[in-house]
């Protein structure tokens, strides 16, 4: 028998990755070389224990265990090969190669044995897979349930990053199930090992992400906190920056941890490890060490006893360990004087931070952006109403981030800070732009959060208003209407205004003289209502920019004057609570301070009439001046009318009689009408009849008329 073998085209597993190589069995042990890295694995013959045969993906595989609990795996092999291993391992190594299928059932129920460094999961006798402890990073708890979760491997395109296993709880006394298999796992996994006493412990403290309350128990290595579902182990390697942010409010603190890779439940990813403290709660420390051994280790950073803010402290022992800066806002400060921007970031209202470096938006979900990593920032108009607007930011990557409902205050304050860090502003106009949007928000500043309150009395003060308009337009008609009223002489008017229908219009108010005294009177009524809503039109259109401006009520008053201080009292109030409040303050006010307001306002109202009247003496003498001279143009031509009207009333008169008769000899023609001379002499002389018969209808109503003067 040959004293070596060798293959080619084996694959050996390595944490879930095929790597190819060659394979060489010899006396000596057995040696495998990776075709791309080069890399030599050796194992001694006499460390071998057990080897396996079965069938696998790639055809069948060769399982070898050693005896210090480690497992290697090498599948390619052909079914031929069987007999040639087999006669191998019993000449040289003195081992049965054993044959072992996997099970292929598809049941996800079985039981779980631990051999060295693997746990394998059975179904009766056969197995269905194996996992190498040694992959395990992290091993937790929970009710019933133990949760593996795998180093990862960046060689794999796809990598098993979690199991769960459910254990059945039992009625054995004194055995927790859960906890056994968890500390099988654990005695073997390359997980992060809590040996020794914790440095110190912070009890009970309020974390955003993940949320919950954790005890926190500082260890030399790593972090670890732990609460009442979840563990987690945070070694300080993973720790990239420590940032100290103060809340808006100025009674709160957070505490950033930046982490990667990020702590993973499940599918959920936290990059970012988020404390928030009280500035009035204060802690006594005190290090389990003694005092030459913290002299040693961290070099005058930390003493044994400590007391002070419990975000000092904490902050305090995470940079002695981690050994890295912890980062604070810079030198911005917002429009409240805070040294952050409340806004909202998707579906989530929080604070953003601009940083000497970058800035970051707490708390869900947390940012935090660079500006080596910003390719431009833009401040766009908001959405939905214009005393807000939109900060959004683009990375070089692509990635965008908008930060919306920014309080339009915060722009030229934001706009400084992004000029003055040399970020490039996509939309730069806006810089030459900035003194005009202050004007516009100017003109905005009466219209208050609380417009339910401010309309009504807005809309109380232009009802009397246009109620004294009216009654002034209204004096005004009148008396044109008083002048202008004569049933005979309104038919001029109506005349005028339709020229083309002038002589139809004169001879049929001539016609009608009996029963004629109704249709003038209801055209001066149609007269009578255009010339008020033209005149009201026009007012509307017109609006004098020196007019004095309407007094505000007592509510509006109060509202000015205390708005910064209830913003003060209650920071971050949105603009709907903040009316809100303000409505409920003015209710729970005294008589006596309400009174001290509406004499602030009656003085503004009298104020305001008396500049009314001063203003409106004005433009009475301007407009009445124009009111006379537009009467006497009226009167003149009234006046040459009536003269042109006696003078040509006869020949009127016959010519309407000629030309109606006309008509209606040029409308009614008989069939047998043809177009001859004769047809048209027998229609000039019908013409001199009718003109005959129109003339003697006319002489007798003169005579009449004589008759009964």
């Amino acid at each position: 028998m040959a004293d070596t073998l060798e293959f080619n085209e084996i694959y050996q597993e390595v944490k879930g990755s095929m790597n190819d190589g060659r394979l060489r069995l010899s006396r000596q042990g057995v040696i495998f070389k990776n075709s791309k890295t080069g890399k030599v694995d050796n194992i001694q013959a006499s460390e071998l224990a057990e080897g396996v045969w079965r069938r696998v993906a790639l055809g069948h595989g060769l399982k070898l265990l050693t005896k210090n609990g480690h497992v290697y795996k090498y599948d390619g092999f052909r079914e031929s090969e069987f007999d040639k291993l087999s006669d191998f391992f019993k000449a040289h190594y003195r081992l049965e190669l054993a044959e072992k299928d996997l099970c292929v059932k598809g049941w996800n129920w079985g039981t779980v044995r631990f051999g060295g460094q693997l746990l394998s999961f059975d179904i009766g006798e056969q197995p269905v897979f194996e996992i190498p402890l040694s992959n395990v990073s992290q091993c937790t708890t929970g009710k019933n349930e133990v949760t593996l979760e795998f180093h990862q491997n960046d060689d794999a395109e796809v990598s098993l990053m979690e199991v769960r296993f459910y254990v059945p709880p039992t009625q054995e006394d004194g055995v927790d199930p859960v906890e056994a298999f968890a500390q099988n796992v654990l005695s073997k996994a390359d997980v992060i090992q809590a040996t020794g006493d914790a440095i110190c412990i912070f009890r009970e403290l309020q974390c955003l992400t993940p949320r919950g309350r954790y005890d926190i128990r500082i260890y030399p290595t790593f972090l670890h906190l732990h609460g009442k579902t979840f563990d987690y182990k945070i070694p300080y390697t993973t720790v990239l920056r420590l940032f100290l942010l103060p809340h808006k409010d100025q009674r709160q603190m957070f505490f950033v941890i930046s982490l990667d890779p990020p702590i993973k439940q499940g599918q959920t990813r936290y990059h970012f490890l988020i404390l928030l403290f009280s500035k009035d709660e204060d802690i006594s420390l005190t290090l389990n060490m003694n005092e030459e051994e913290v002299e040693k280790r961290f070099e005058g950073r930390l003493t044994k006893n400590m007391s002070g803010s419990l975000y000092e402290m904490v902050s305090r022992v995470m940079k002695a360990l981690v050994n890295r800066k912890i980062t604070v806002p810079g030198n911005f400060q917002g429009h409240s004087g805070a040294q952050c921007i409340t806004c909202s970031y998707k579906a989530s209202s929080g604070l953003l931070y601009p940083l000497e470096r970058g800035f970051i938006y707490v708390h869900k979900p947390p940012v935090h952006i660079r500006f080596d990593e910003i390719s431009f920032v833009n401040f766009a108009r908001g959405t939905t109403t214009t005393r807000s607007f939109d900060f959004e930011i683009e990375t070089k990557q692509g990635t965008q981030y908008t930060f919306s409902s920014i309080e339009r205050e915060e722009y030229g304050k934001l706009f400084d800070f992004v000029n003055a860090k040399k970020l490039n502003i996509k939309n730069r106009g806006l810089k030459e732009r900035k003194k005009g949007m202050k004007q516009s928000y100017d003109e905005y500043a009466d219209s208050d959060e609380d417009q339910h309150d401010a309309y009504l009395e807005r809309m109380k003060e232009e009802g009397k208003i246009r109620e004294e308009n009216a009654n002034d337009s209204s004096d005004g008609s009148g008396e044109e209407t008083d002048e202008s009223f004569n049933p005979g002489e309104e038919d001029d008017d109506v005349a005028e205004e339709f020229d083309s229908n002038a002589s139809a219009s004169s001879s049929s108010g001539d016609g009608d003289s009996d029963r004629g005294e109704k249709k003038p009177a209801k055209k001066a009524k149609i007269v009578k209502d255009r010339k008020p809503r033209k005149k009201q039109v026009e007012s509307k259109k017109g609006k004098d920019p020196n007019a004095p401006k309407r007094p505000m009520s007592a509510y509006m008053l109060w509202l000015n004057a205390n708005r910064e201080k209830i913003k003060s009292d209650h920071p971050g109030i949105s603009i709907t609570d903040l009316s809100k409040k303000a409505g409920e303050l003015w209710k729970a006010m005294s008589k006596e301070k309400k009174e001290e307001w509406d004499r602030k306002a009656e003085d503004a109202k009298r104020d305001y009439e008396k500049a009314m009247k001063e203003y409106s003496v004005g433009n009475k003498s301007e407009s009445s001046k124009m009111e006379r001279s537009k009467k006497k143009k009226k009167k003149q031509e009234k006046q040459m009318k009536g003269k042109m009207e006696k003078k040509g009333a006869a020949s009127k008169s016959s010519s309407s009689t000629k030309s109606s008769a006309k008509n209606m000899s040029e409308s009614f023609k008989s069939k047998e009408f043809v177009s001859s001379d004769e047809s048209s002499s027998a229609e000039s002389k019908k013409e001199d009849s009718d003109d005959e018969r129109g003339a003697s209808p006319a002489q007798s109503s003169e005579d009449s008329a004589s008759g009964s003067d």
